[in-house]
């Protein structure tokens, strides 16, 4: 690991991102609508682990799996991201956080802040990319990390397909949803995608230096948790009716089984 190959992935990683985000701006300006940057969100992150992959020195094997699962999770959040916002206008969060808001200011608080916490979440794929191969010792902790991985997928991919297929029926049209994965926690999604990004940087860890990196899937985490995903996303199902009950008997994040199903 040296600190040459760890800022040469970093800054083509920075590269990669304002690619990206500089695209999305440009179609996001073009359609008039800003929430495009959610379905860039998976492609930024694909773009930062094929730097590692490409760029990087280190494990080859562990930078291919490591490019290969964040394009299985990239691919599936940006494409049901597309599917989720065609045809419609834009998403409340961002009415509210743009209200008002200059050209330089929506590439600030969007594009520009996107960009740099993808950056920084990705942190462990860019340093994993210059490190050695995982000691067999810490194989175990590799298998754990592909584990926790899938089962984040999993969580977010079936949890999105219950949602779309409760929607899609008019007779559920002011229902919460509360069947499935929606019966366990009440953000399925949200936990998916904390799960796939801990167990990422599981399979990051062949010493003790990555250790350092926590910090990425703990922000995430807070991310998911407290600022922009199930927190926010709360804020504005609060006062529909039958929501307060779900609060009651659904976890808030971490899945259990119903309260009504243990009584």
């Amino acid at each position: 690991m040296t600190e040459t190959g760890i800022l040469a992935v970093t800054g083509a990683s920075a590269l990669a991102l304002t690619v990206v985000h500089s695209v999305t701006f440009l179609i996001g300006r073009r359609i008039g609508r800003y929430n495009v940057v959610d379905t860039a969100w998976g492609i930024g992150f694909i773009a930062v682990a094929a730097v590692a992959a490409v760029i990087g020195h280190g494990d080859p094997a562990r930078r291919w799996l490591l490019l290969a699962l964040v394009t299985i999770w990239g691919c599936r959040l940006s494409w049901h991201m597309y599917r989720k916002s065609a045809g419609k206008g834009e998403d409340p969060r961002y009415v509210d956080l743009l209200r008002g808001a200059s050209v330089g200011q929506v590439v600030r608080k969007v594009f520009v802040l996107q960009g740099f916490l993808t950056l920084f979440i990705s942190f462990p794929l860019q340093l994993s990319a210059v490190g050695g191969p995982t000691p067999k010792p810490l194989w175990p902790v590799l298998g754990v990390g592909v584990c926790v991985w899938l089962i984040g997928v999993v969580f977010e991919a079936v949890g999105d397909r219950q949602l779309r297929k409760f929607k899609a029926d008019p007779a559920n049209r002011g229902v919460i949803m509360d069947r499935g994965l929606w019966a366990w926690t009440r953000h399925p999604n949200y936990f998916g995608d904390a799960c796939v990004w801990w167990g990422l940087w599981l399979i990051t860890i062949n010493g003790w230096v990555p250790l350092i990196t926590v910090v990425s899937p703990l922000l995430m985490t807070y991310f998911l948790v407290d600022v922009s995903g199930a927190r926010l996303t709360e804020k504005y199902m609060k006062g529909r009716p039958g929501f307060s009950e779900y609060q009651n008997r659904t976890a808030y994040f971490i899945p259990r089984p119903p309260r009504s199903a243990r009584r």
